[in-house]
């Protein structure tokens, strides 16, 4: 193919991208909800099946059930926490940050927004959050970029290897490992492409609270994010709270918001009543 060629079918392929997403986003919601604030929905001990801390630097295991909810908090305000999930009854069913960027024609993840499988079902709605600065591109740290940034000290952990041993305690392996999205990980997007950090963004108090979909196995790792200016490796506790099932409206917001999540929910409702 001549660069003439190539030019014209990367040209096309653009402007098909371009029609797409504005069909799709012509018919979003005018406005995403606001952001939750701190101090609202404070965990009652009637819904409260599981409540821990994670160590900076440290990971946890989760099995959800459909409709649970997983709250992850970061009191100090610097807490950055990588999530990973996978379907409980066929783990080769896993989050797939790539189209949950896609089919939502956006890589901001906040309150409304959904996290979808690769099979095209909704894995978990985010349903409250109250920062809204949560990273789905630039991934984590690995063994190699923790001794770069931070210097030769075997107790500092990374995202990478807390995955894989965390991947373990579900009987799965390193392939079994897709990218992955971090909350609390305030990352903007250039025109360019480029990646920037937003330093002042994250606060004390900040929390995001997940509903499963369908029966989820999942996976945290607390360590600082790769773009954290910080000169040292700073990674505050994320305080976990699993909480018991809601009756969920037809009207729910994360379920209607738009025709791409309408589909999702389509996929993902009738693979549970399969």
């Amino acid at each position: 193919m001549s660069p003439t060629d190539t030019e014209a079918l990367i040209a096309e392929n653009r402007r098909r991208y371009e029609a797409l997403k504005s069909a799709g986003t012509g018919v979003a919601p005018k406005a995403m909800p606001q952001p939750t604030p701190r101090d609202a929905l404070p965990v009652t001990t009637d819904e409260t099946i599981l409540a821990e801390t994670i160590p900076g630097g440290w990971y946890a295991n989760y099995q959800l059930k459909a409709g649970e909810r997983l709250r992850i908090a970061s009191p100090e305000g610097n807490a950055a926490v990588a999530l990973l999930a996978w379907n409980a009854a066929d783990t080769s069913e896993r989050l797939n940050h790539a189209d949950s960027i896609k089919i939502q024609w956006t890589a901001a993840l906040g309150k409304g927004r959904l996290i979808f499988s690769d099979m095209g079902r909704v894995l978990l709605s985010i349903t409250e959050d109250s920062s809204g600065a949560h990273d789905v591109l630039a991934g984590g740290l690995n063994a190699a970029s923790v001794t770069r940034k931070y210097g030769d000290d075997p107790a500092l952990r990374n995202t990478r290897t807390n995955f894989v041993l965390a991947a373990g305690k579900f009987g799965l392996t390193p392939r079994d490992i897709p990218p992955f999205v971090t909350f609390f990980a305030p990352v903007s997007v250039a025109d360019d492409g480029s990646l920037s950090w937003q330093d002042g963004v994250r606060e004390p108090g900040d929390f995001v609270e997940l509903r499963a979909e369908i029966d989820l196995l999942v996976a945290l790792s607390n360590c600082p994010h790769p773009l954290d200016p910080a000169s040292g490796y700073t990674a505050g506790p994320a305080e976990i709270t699993v909480l018991s099932a809601r009756p969920v409206p037809e009207s729910d917001f994360c379920r209607t918001a738009t025709p791409e999540a309408v589909r999702g929910f389509e996929n993902t409702d009738t693979y549970r009543t399969m």
